[in-house]
């Protein structure tokens, strides 16, 4: 039930507070008014999106609170629709919600039935959607469902695997001829990159060696005289000169000097003849290595891939050649596994139609006695009509289903017609009121909204919808908006929305009207001066 709604800097709507009880609360007031805009805020606050444009001129957010009871459940609701992004909050019970969670409790909290109620009434879906809640057995359309979605799974399991064979065997010459080529070289895992760092280990040892022969050449000469020999000769002139005493050669500091050099040039020849030998962890030689890398090389131009997508491209190439050599033992489980699914799908149908033609005939009979009651004559007829259709095209066998559509024979003597073929605006408003009388909701606490569902009706019917819908509100809290003075009158509480204009402002007022009040309104509504 809703017992509390405020409404702020909605559209004409500055600051409204309205307070409801059970029963039946009427909302009167001139075309224009805003009454579509006290709706507008309900909804808005359930779920349903306005644009920032609906925010009252100069103010920066529009705001909707309110608190309905579900037993002794509290829920306070608000949400604000700001101005500057068109953005909303939700928030539940004080704390931040999201908008999901609060539609989820929409059909819990109310049950609207505009003025766009009638059009749904047309369409053939929500028609069936009204006789299967008249199926006593509620599990046998989940069961239905449950089946139709494995059912459609399967086949679309079967369709996907059809496809993917199809396509891989137009690729099986070229995924075996990728798989020879794979497993003539056969690479491991960073095999390329331990190959490199090995080359680049004998490399560095080469180059080694060639430097350590190289000094030995200098020292010792290759085709010339090396070092060693040029020193020594130049040891024997400088002693020599040392020796010569008829002159001062001053030689001695020099001679001494080149005998050192001499010996540490020994000592260098020495290591030089000393080449290191670093072992290296392969078994494989630089040429065994040269060859492998190039056998990797031209692997990965052939595939134009490298070494790491090839060992990929292995894996899948393996599991596609051993999927299309099982997959016709996956297709045979997977037909196997359809025809289970089609014949399940075909009893739940054969229980599901029986039970629709069942409650077919008790919604109808229970909708003409309704009607009767609203104006129509005691022989108004209303009959289902069933049209079976195959719900499994894409499957081996068909599944056939029966649906639903309501026809109506309004007047004795007419033939039975779709409701969209015959029916008038009046007649469709007293129709869907007498549905809305018969609907079995499970959210009995949930509040009725009647937009102008006396819409094109008058007269005596007018005094039987009256009294419908005063039965209704007795079970039920409903909210009403009419322009009938004949249903206003009946409301616990009446609500009148009307316009005002301050210093060019127009504002939407909502005032709960007491006993002389309402008298005024309900003459003005008549035509009374």
């Amino acid at each position: 039930m809703l017992e509390y709604l405020r409404i702020r800097d909605l559209a004409l709507i500055d600051d409204t507070e309205m307070d409801f009880t059970a029963g039946m609360n009427v909302l009167t007031g001139e075309t224009g008014a805003g009454k579509t805009f006290i709706l507008k805020a309900i909804q808005f606050l359930l779920g349903e999106k306005l644009t920032a444009d609906m925010v009252r001129k100069g103010k920066e957010k529009a705001q909707v609170e309110a608190i309905f009871y579900l037993g002794d459940t509290e829920y306070m609701l608000r949400r604000e629709l700001l101005a500057e992004t068109g953005r909303s909050r939700f928030f539940l019970n004080g704390n931040v919600s999201s908008q999901d969670s609060v539609k989820e409790l929409r059909p819990m909290l109310i049950l609207h039935v505009g003025q766009h109620g009638q059009q749904r009434l047309l369409q053939p879906s929500f028609q069936a959607a009204l006789i299967d809640g008249f199926i006593a057995d509620k599990n046998l359309i989940t069961q239905k469902e449950e089946a139709v979605k494995a059912l459609k799974n399967c086949i679309q399991e079967k369709i996907n695997l059809t496809a993917k064979i199809a396509a891989l065997t137009d690729k099986r010459e070229l995924l075996e001829m990728q798989q020879a080529e794979i497993e003539k070289i056969n690479p491991e895992p960073d095999e390329e990159e331990t190959l490199e760092a090995l080359r680049r280990q004998y490399k560095s040892i080469d180059h080694i060696r060639q430097a350590y022969d190289e000094g030995l050449e200098i020292l010792f000469g290759g085709d010339g005289e090396g070092l060693i020999s040029q020193l020594n000769r130049l040891e024997r002139v400088l002693a020599a000169l040392t020796k010569n005493d008829d002159f001062d050669h001053d030689m001695d500091s020099v001679y001494d000097a080149l005998l050192n050099f001499q010996e540490e040039i020994k000592e260098l020849s020495a290591k030089f003849r000393n080449v290191p030998s670093p072992e290296i962890d392969s078994d494989m030689s630089l040429n065994d290595i040269e060859s492998r890398l190039y056998q990797l090389a031209q692997l990965k131009r052939k595939l134009n891939r490298s070494i790491a997508q090839i060992i990929t491209l292995k894996a899948e190439v393996e599991e596609n050649l051993s999927f299309l050599d099982a997959c016709t033992l996956d297709m045979h489980s997977l037909e196997k596994k359809e025809k289970e699914l089609t014949r399940n799908l075909q009893n739940i149908l054969a229980e599901v139609n029986t039970a629709r033609e069942q409650a077919g005939n008790l919604f109808c009979a229970a909708l003409e006695k309704e009607l009767s009651g609203l104006g129509f004559s005691e022989k108004v007829r209303v009959l289902p009509e069933f049209t079976e259709h195959n719900i499994n095209k894409d499957g081996l066998e068909p599944c056939m289903e029966k649906t639903v559509r309501l026809l109506w024979a309004p007047n004795p003597g007419q033939n039975p017609q779709p409701l969209d073929k015959i029916a008038s605006g009046g007649e469709l408003s007293r129709f869907l009121l007498a549905v809305i009388g018969l609907q079995q909701s499970q959210y009995e606490d949930a509040t009725l909204i009647f937009d102008e569902v006396d819409a094109g009706v008058g007269g005596i019917t007018l005094n039987r919808v009256a009294a419908r819908l005063s039965a209704l509100a007795e079970k039920r809290q409903m909210l009403l908006i009419t322009h009938w003075p004949q249903l206003a009158a009946r409301g616990k509480n009446h609500f009148k929305i009307s316009k005002e204009i301050i210093d060019d402002e127009t504002y939407s007022r909502c005032i709960r009207l007491n006993e002389e009040q309402r008298r005024q309104e309900l003459e003005r509504m008549a035509g009374i001066e």
